[in-house]
């Protein structure tokens, strides 16, 4: 069997900086590697996709990763109009925005990964808001009759307008992070579950093809209890969702005390849940990640750096194998949780931020998207090593730091063997220097809004270079990665 060796040479790395060697055999058989992180992606609330600007970054990103699904919260928030009642308290239903909602996601070849929030004020039992900007009402029902009407009617309209060979092929998605503020019923499980079931019979009574799954908890929460529940009940489910961020505590998530960093820390919580789903009475249920990111704070340092690219790719390697999706969050800052945007680079979840600027996370997915579908299995953790349906391999190679370090350059050194016909590599590079646009903005004094020309500048110094092309002399060659640098290696 096949294995990549990966030597470190500890003995004055320091002294000289730090040193890889790795050994890639171009023959070696591989698993699957299907590109689970790149098939959907979160966005802001329902609302905002009517914008010309999240159509254009949908666009962007998904001429990037070719990505499926779209997530985003507050379908029912009243500014989309669902949901109203006349006089004598009769429900009335308007589905004309929803429509050009989910319009918009398909003309763009995109489908909804449908998050059924939040709560329309004329159906909450109380007037109870969470604190988003944009106020979504987190109340149960007043009347489980009427929130189940609500349901079958979206349902069938869905239907009727879209029909079912389409709609069948969503996934629906039972509320948002009820674990958090984001559920006001009292206790949080026990009412949550009781939303979970009327909604999930209520969709499989108007088509069983329609999939239907939850907790979408946050911090990895409930999902064990969640499938017995469903399982003990009878309640149908066909997939279970979970959030997790790499800031989140390791007392919030696993109970403990440790000191799990950023980089280690999304991945760990993924392994955790898939074990829970595999123990549990389903163990073959899918397990989609509905959210994750590096922070869920606004950390500039963080989700606007090049600390993205390798994060990313580390992230990737690290949680292969254990999750159906990871829905990254999210592909735009046109988004308004914390208000209106008052600056490009403000620590936003999104790839692309204001005016259209890609991030140096938005050029890491582009990158990573060029991996193949096969991977080749590998001892480095800093490196992935992939096979194209064509054959060419295809590498990725890091310089992973925790963003608050300093971090220095490292000189690999990749000696191949398994092919005398390879003679050349192609190497893209994403760092401070390589399709990042940080420098150019700081060195225009980072305005709060720039110009039309600044934005235009922005634009070009975002552009990933043309590859580098490096000859291989007896099997080898050798790649400088700064601090937080990703490289995209070909070998032909």
């Amino acid at each position: 069997m096949y294995c990549l060796l990966l030597l470190f040479h500890a003995s004055g790395a320091r002294a000289q900086g730090l040193q890889e060697t790795i050994h890639v055999n171009l023959q070696a058989q591989g698993n699957p590697f299907p590109h689970y992180w790149e098939q959907m992606f979160g966005s802001g609330r329902a609302i905002l996709s009517l914008r010309d600007s999240y159509r254009r970054d949908l666009r962007e990103v998904r001429d990037a990763t070719g990505f499926e699904y779209v997530r985003f919260h507050a379908i029912f928030h009243d500014e989309v109009g669902v949901y109203s009642e006349d006089s004598e308290g009769k429900p009335v239903y308007n589905f004309s925005y929803v429509d050009q909602i989910y319009d918009g996601l398909l003309e763009n070849h995109v489908r909804p990964f449908v998050e059924l929030s939040f709560m329309p004020e004329k159906l909450a039992a109380e007037p109870i808001y969470q604190s988003f900007w944009y106020r979504p009402i987190v109340s149960p029902p007043k009347d489980y009759g009427k929130w189940d009407d609500l349901i079958s009617h979206f349902a069938r309209h869905l239907i009727e307008r879209y029909g079912i060979e389409e709609v069948s092929q969503w996934y629906f998605e039972v509320w948002n992070e009820p674990n958090l503020d984001f559920w006001a019923g009292k206790p949080k499980d026990e009412t949550y579950f009781q939303l979970y079931d009327e909604t999930a019979k209520t969709l499989k009574q108007v088509d069983a093809r329609l999939r239907v799954g939850g907790p979408a908890t946050a911090q990895a929460a409930w999902v064990d209890r969640f499938i017995q529940h469903a399982v003990e009940n009878n309640v149908p489910f066909d997939f279970v969702s979970t959030h997790v961020y790499a800031n989140d505590t390791s007392e919030d998530v696993f109970g403990t005390h440790e000191k799990i960093p950023r980089t280690e820390f999304v991945c760990r919580a993924v392994s955790k849940v898939r074990d829970q789903v595999a123990a549990s009475a389903r163990p073959n249920l899918p397990l989609i990640w509905s959210e994750y990111n590096a922070s869920y704070k606004n950390e500039p340092a963080v989700t606007d750096a090049e600390f993205m690219g390798p994060w990313l790719a580390n992230t990737i390697r690290q949680c292969d194998g254990l999750v159906a999706m990871m829905s990254y969050w999210a592909f735009s800052d046109v988004f308004e949780e914390q208000g209106v945007v008052k600056e490009p680079f403000y620590g936003g979840y999104g790839l692309i931020a204001e005016e259209g600027l890609p991030k140096p996370a938005f050029n890491a997915f582009k990158l990573l998207h060029e991996l193949g579908n096969t991977r080749i299995p590998a001892d480095s953790p800093s490196a992935l090593v992939t096979k194209r349906e064509d054959g060419t391999v295809v590498m990725a190679a890091w310089n992973l730091f925790l963003p608050e370090e300093a971090g220095e350059e490292k000189r690999v050194t990749i000696q191949i063997s398994g092919s005398a016909r390879i003679h050349r590599a192609t190497i893209e590079r994403l760092d401070s220097s390589h399709g990042s646009l940080l420098r150019a903005y700081a060195a225009m004094g980072k305005p709060a809004f720039p110009t039309q020309a600044q934005i235009q500048e922005l634009r070009n110094a975002a552009k990933l270079p043309a590859p580098e092309s490096i000859t291989i002399r007896q099997g080898q060659l050798t790649v400088v990665l700064p601090p937080q640098g990703l490289a995209l290696i070909g070998f032909h």
